[in-house]
């Protein structure tokens, strides 16, 4: 027996029995219990590092633990091969998109095999091979056949050097972009959205049969899911013949509302603002434009606005209230428009506080406690 480990004997010796015996297939005996393990498949960007190692390494002893079992084990591997940044790296080499992702798939293959990782790569797929993306584009027109694929404008995370559109979670806390470090700007592009919420009830159900999911994930799945009950309200502009739509959850509370805020991005923006406004309007939103979504909803953030010099109409006093831009206002969320309600909401009462607005209280609870915010009677509320 030998005294030292020897790695490159050993493993090879292993690995190569492992691979005669059929050790990582999928067995097709239907008798045993199924198990499915999957791993988040790598983007192929040339190499593994040791993020990949400790990842797989966990998904691997689970699968062979499982085998052990007497389960079945489906334990695939992948490549997360489309996109921008493999077009960039490949124009960056001088060398076909496709010529570089191949290469890159394959040496990160032989990388995860000499790891000896149990995968069944009868089962191996890639995102960017026809026979895997004909199925992602059929699923996609059966969507759009039942009506719930549409298009629509709407603001999104930009990385200008990339030149792609970033998932919130692929924007860093300093507003950056978190592969290549780009300060992360806010533009409008028309894109392909899916009516997830027509599913909104069942999939929020569901979560409940997560057992064994994080409390954070799930908070997180039930965000995106994105279910508010409410009412949809329309606040008159005046000097035009349009409206502001606003959805908001707390109609009761319409008449508390003292002003009417839009989303930098909003439409609107351009047809409320004066003349004597446009230039510190266009300035403010090229400023935000520059600004993360996650910056600018940011609870310990100051809410920046500013005034259009447009007004509005409340629809149930008939008062005019003044029509403002604010950085915390997002236009794919909702309508892209909010009354503001500082008196019984912590988020307007912030904003009604730095830019001076009226605080108007409408529900007062038996016990004289004002709904939703508290401190609203400190000489900065109005029409109490």
């Amino acid at each position: 027996m030998q005294s030292r480990y020897n790695p490159a004997e050993i493993e090879e010796k292993w690995q190569k029995t492992w691979v005669d015996s059929g050790l990582d297939k999928t067995p097709t005996d239907t008798s045993k219990p199924k198990f499915y393990a999957l791993s988040m498949f790598p983007y192929p960007s040339g190499n593994l590092h040791m993020g990949h190692v400790r990842n797989y390494t966990i998904t691997d002893v689970i699968a062979r633990v499982r085998r052990m079992q007497g389960y079945r084990v489906l334990h695939p591997m992948g490549w997360d091969a489309f996109g921008l940044p493999a077009e960039n790296a490949a124009i960056q080499r001088g060398v076909h998109p496709a010529k570089w992702t191949y290469e890159n798939i394959a040496q990160m293959q032989s990388e995860l095999k000499r790891l000896g990782l149990s995968y069944d790569w009868n089962c191996e797929l890639a995102t960017c091979f026809p026979d895997y993306y004909k199925w992602t584009q059929w699923i996609f027109l059966q969507f759009l056949g039942a009506g719930l694929a549409y298009q629509k404008e709407a603001a999104v995370n930009w990385d200008p050097i990339d030149q792609t559109v970033l998932a919130n979670e692929q924007v860093d806390s300093q507003g950056r972009s978190w592969r290549s470090g780009a300060k992360v700007e806010r533009k409008l592009l028309r894109q392909w959205f899916l009516k997830i919420t027509d599913y909104a009830e069942e999939l929020l159900n569901d979560l409940d049969k997560l057992t064994g999911w994080p409390e954070r994930v799930k908070v997180m799945q039930a965000n995106w899911i994105g279910k508010s009950v409410g009412a949809y309200l329309e606040f008159p502009i005046v000097g035009l013949d349009e409206k502001i739509a606003v959805f908001t959850t707390r109609p009761d509370t319409v008449y508390g509302v003292s002003y009417v805020v839009l989303a930098p991005e909003h439409p609107l923006t351009t047809k409320v603002t004066t003349r004597d406004r446009k230039l510190a309007v266009d300035t403010f939103i090229q400023e935000v434009a520059a600004v993360s979504e996650i910056e600018r909803t940011a609870d310990d953030k100051p809410k920046r606005g500013i005034p259009t010099g447009g007004m509005a109409i409340n629809p149930f006093t008939g008062e005019e209230i003044p029509i403002w831009i604010a950085d915390y206002v997002l236009y794919e969320y909702g309508t892209g428009a909010v009354m503001g309600v500082p008196a019984h909401d912590t988020r307007d009462f912030q904003f009604a506080k730095e830019q001076n607005l009226p605080i108007k209280v409408v529900i007062v609870a038996a016990d004289g406690a004002t709904d939703g915010v508290t401190d609203v009677t400190d000489g900065a509320t109005d029409g109490v």
